[in-house]
């Protein structure tokens, strides 16, 4: 039989990541020195198209300047949730400048959605889930779009909610990289002092985590870190970090 004279195109739909890849890389970089798995992975190409989710919070600058020495060129991606502290803007502006790292992107919610759903601004004050999957969870969602990984800054001392972080995670068919999952906050203090990096402006006001403005506190003595986010609320997580099912997904 003749070959068709045209061949059929076929969408690649499989993930670009399976569990067996997690455990594999698991595996592989068990003991390994962060700066040294991270060389690695961008050496052999092992994360594809990739970029760092950062936050700019207190704790943000060290994984920023471990990417910064083996692969500053890597994009850069904040969610601007339009409820910053001013200080964070211009944190993100001082830190992306210092390390050299000149693919800084912004997302931010989409206007129609703020416009149906929350045209006061003020969701945050009586349903912050559904302020975060609006001003966050959605935008990261497209933030992600045409990746086959992401960098998270995520570590396990943070909260109770977060221990056990593993350096890689399945992310919905995305590989999810968390270079300083096993990281305590003597090594950021000890990383900061050695590279010299600039704090967050409010970290020094006894703000240690910090998100949207009417969403953070300061944080007391004898708390975890991220205490001081959504307090009063039974609420330890923006979103980004949970997967959801679709029948999970919020309304908006």
């Amino acid at each position: 039989m003749a070959e068709a004279a045209r061949k059929l195109d076929l969408l690649d739909l499989a993930p670009a990541f399976t569990q067996a890849d997690v455990d594999a890389l698991n595996a592989r970089f068990a003991g390994v020195d962060t700066h040294t798995m991270l060389r690695t992975l961008f050496a052999e190409g092992l994360l594809g198209r990739t970029a760092i989710v950062s936050s700019f919070g207190t704790e943000s600058a060290v994984l920023l300047a471990l990417v910064a020495e083996v692969a500053p060129e890597t994009p850069v991606i904040f969610i601007d949730t339009l409820k910053m502290f001013p200080e964070t803007l211009a944190y993100r502006e001082t830190l992306l400048t210092r390390l050299g790292m000149p693919n800084g992107s912004v997302v931010a919610p989409d206007e129609t959605v703020l416009a149906a759903k929350d045209e006061a601004g003020l969701r945050w004050s009586y349903d912050p889930d559904g302020c975060c999957a609006i001003r966050k969870v959605e935008p990261m969602a497209r933030a992600k779009q045409g990746l086959d990984s992401w960098i998270s800054g995520r570590k396990a001392f943070q909260s109770q909610t977060r221990q056990s972080i593993p350096r890689f995670e399945l992310d919905e068919g995305r590989l999810k990289v968390n270079p300083l999952g096993d990281w305590v906050k003597a090594d950021l203090d000890a990383y900061f002092a050695e590279h010299d990096l600039p704090r967050h402006p409010l970290e020094a006001e006894g703000y240690l985590s910090i998100g949207c403005q009417p969403c953070t506190s300061k944080v007391k003595p004898g708390e975890d870190p991220r205490a001081g986010r959504w307090r009063g609320w039974d609420k330890v997580e923006c979103g980004i970090h949970v997967p959801l099912s679709d029948a999970d997904q919020p309304s908006f």
